[in-house]
This record gives structure tokens, C-alpha cells and sequence, in this order.
């Protein structure tokens, strides 16, 4: 698959706005490397927690971030707005890969895809569970 494929809007299912803010530029006069991650995990959780019934407070099923990566294409910086996209790469028992581009508003090419992996696991015992049930099924509709 060619990059231009892999930076697609249309490979991505759910969007996500987020507006940069002025701490998110470094000093190079774009958005830092670090605030990507943190708008991979924001992205994804919202996701969860709102299409999925994820209860991050009291639930026994968790979800920790096992392994995550970045390609860079183009940089963004503030002011912009930007849209993270969301897609399942790969839905397993107890563990789901994750893309995230991260898109200006509009436009078809991402300036960056994220690949981002959750492991479920009971709370108290830190042991792997299959996912739970609502959580599957909304992650169904990003593969």
C-alpha cells in the first residue's frame, strides 16, 4: 500500500475535532511531536468512552497502551483546525490496533498516522480479559 493510501481520509471511519492550542508549538514554530500522542490517546478514549460504555472510573476492564508509533508527512501549528480520524487496523480477543490520522479540517491527506495499541485487562488483577462486549461492538464499526 502507498503512503498516499495509508494518509486517506476515506480509510478513516470516526472524526474527532480538535482545535491546537499556543503551548502545543515548540520551538521550531510548529506542534510538538509529544502532543500527537496525547491527542491519540484523547481521541481513542473519547471513542471508547462515548460509542463503547467504557467506565474509565469504576469498570473492572481496562485498556492500556501496550506499544504506539508515528509518522510524521507534513507540520501542523497553531492556530489550525484539526480533525483526528479514526480506524481498527486490527481487532483481536483481548487487544485492538489502532490508526489515527491526523488531518487539517478538509483536507484529504493526513500530516500524520498514528498506530496506537490497547491491551483490555481486569483492574485489579492487571491480567488481559476480552474486550467487553459494548466496547467490541463499537469497535467493530471502525474495522
Amino acid at each position: 500500500m502507498t503512503t498516499d493510501n495509508i494518509r486517506h481520509r476515506g480509510r478513516f471511519t470516526a472524526f474527532d475535532p480538535i482545535t491546537t492550542r499556543w503551548a502545543d508549538n515548540d520551538l521550531y514554530g510548529h506542534v510538538n511531536n509529544v502532543t500527537y500522542y496525547a491527542w491519540f490517546d484523547t481521541s481513542v478514549n473519547r471513542y471508547l468512552i462515548e460509542q463503547g460504555g467504557l467506565d474509565i472510573h469504576q469498570g473492572q476492564e481496562i485498556a492500556y497502551v501496550v506499544s504506539s508509533s508515528c509518522d510524521y508527512f507534513s507540520p501542523v501549528a497553531y492556530p489550525e483546525r484539526i480533525e483526528a480520524g479514526l480506524r481498527v487496523e486490527k481487532l483481536g480477543n483481548s487487544s485492538v490496533t489502532y490508526n489515527i490520522g491526523i488531518f487539517r479540517e478538509g483536507e484529504e491527506q493526513a500530516c500524520a498516522v498514528g498506530r496506537f495499541v490497547h491491551v483490555f485487562v481486569n483492574r485489579d488483577t492487571d491480567r488481559p480479559v476480552p474486550i467487553p462486549a459494548g466496547v467490541r461492538e463499537a469497535l467493530e464499526r471502525l474495522v
